[in-house]
This record gives C-alpha cells, sequence and structure tokens, in this order.
C-alpha cells in the first residue's frame, strides 16, 4: 500500500490496534463502492441515462447505504464516545466527523426517497448530483479518519479501551 493515501502522514496498519484497524480496514471496500456509484453518476451527468443507469445506481446506492449504516454506528456508536472523554462532541475533531456522516448520508437520503418518482432526464442528473457530493464528502472523510482521527485514538486510548473497542464493534453486525 506504499503511496496510497491511507499512508499519507499516518501510521501504517500494523501500527494500529485491532478495532482501529478494522474499522480503517472497511474503508477500501466502501471506497470501491463509492467509485462505482461515482462512475454511474458520470454516466447519468453525460446523457447515458437509460433506464437501466439510473436503476443501477439507485439499486447500489441502496447498497452501499447497508454497508455505511454498519460502519457509521461502529465509529458513532463506539470509537466517538469513548474518544469524546478525551476530546469531547460538541466541537473539534469528532463534532467534524459526525457532521460529516450527517452530511453524506443526507444526500443518500434525499437521493433514495425521491428516486422512484423521478421522471426527467433533468430530475435524474440533479439526482445523481446528490450522490456524487456524497461520493466527494465521505473520500475526504476516510482520508480525514486515516490520517488523523484514527492515529488520534491510537495514541489517545489505553490498551484497555482499545480492547473493549474491538470488542464493542465485532458486537454490531
Amino acid at each position: 500500500m506504499s503511496g496510497c493515501m491511507s499512508n499519507f502522514g499516518g501510521m501504517s496498519p500494523e501500527a494500529l490496534s485491532k478495532g482501529l484497524n478494522q474499522l480503517k480496514s472497511e474503508h477500501p471496500p466502501l471506497i470501491a463502492q463509492l467509485e462505482e456509484l461515482f462512475k454511474l453518476t458520470k454516466q447519468i451527468e453525460e446523457n447515458d441515462i437509460s433506464e437501466n443507469t439510473f436503476e443501477e445506481l439507485t439499486m447500489k446506492v441502496n447498497e452501499f447505504k447497508a454497508a455505511l449504516e454498519l460502519h457509521s454506528e461502529r465509529e458513532e456508536g463506539v470509537l466517538f464516545p469513548m474518544m469524546g472523554v478525551y476530546i469531547g462532541t460538541t466541537s473539534g475533531p469528532i463534532a467534524v466527523m459526525e457532521y460529516e456522516h450527517d452530511q453524506a448520508k443526507s444526500k443518500i437520503h434525499e437521493f433514495l426517497e425521491k428516486a422512484g418518482s423521478t421522471q426527467t432526464v433533468e430530475e435524474k442528473k440533479n439526482l445523481a448530483e446528490l450522490v456524487k457530493n456524497a461520493y466527494y464528502i465521505l473520500t475526504e472523510h476516510f482520508a480525514k479518519e486515516e490520517n488523523v482521527l484514527f492515529p488520534m485514538a491510537e495514541r489517545m486510548l489505553s490498551d484497555d479501551e482499545k480492547e473493549e473497542l474491538y470488542q464493542k464493534i465485532q458486537e454490531i453486525k
């Protein structure tokens, strides 16, 4: 993975505890899904809006949403509160991470809410733009987690807390 953005200024995967490494390892499959969504939004943007393209985008957004929810639940329900004990949650890194989660989820939700009743080419393009915006938010967000948040958590949490993090995120399926 040398040359990969996830190693830019961050820690090697071996340097992260089991729980943080698991959270980090969930990013590549999510990014792969995001890349596929982005490709479909580009096709729609370039007027390749056959019914199948938009239906495929809608189906893949639903699949991505399910995967993202599990990952987000592990972070928002376990990691962020554990870090929040040390750095707070109302401002700073945790607040930013939660805000970005909310922004991306909101765009995905709006897309899915409106996709079924979308008729015109222009409506489909506008909705695809929501997915593209979620892509931009999340790809940058994952890089921040890998390069800043996870290394910060590694330094901040005690060995017992790291083990607790790992155990608790295993319970979320």
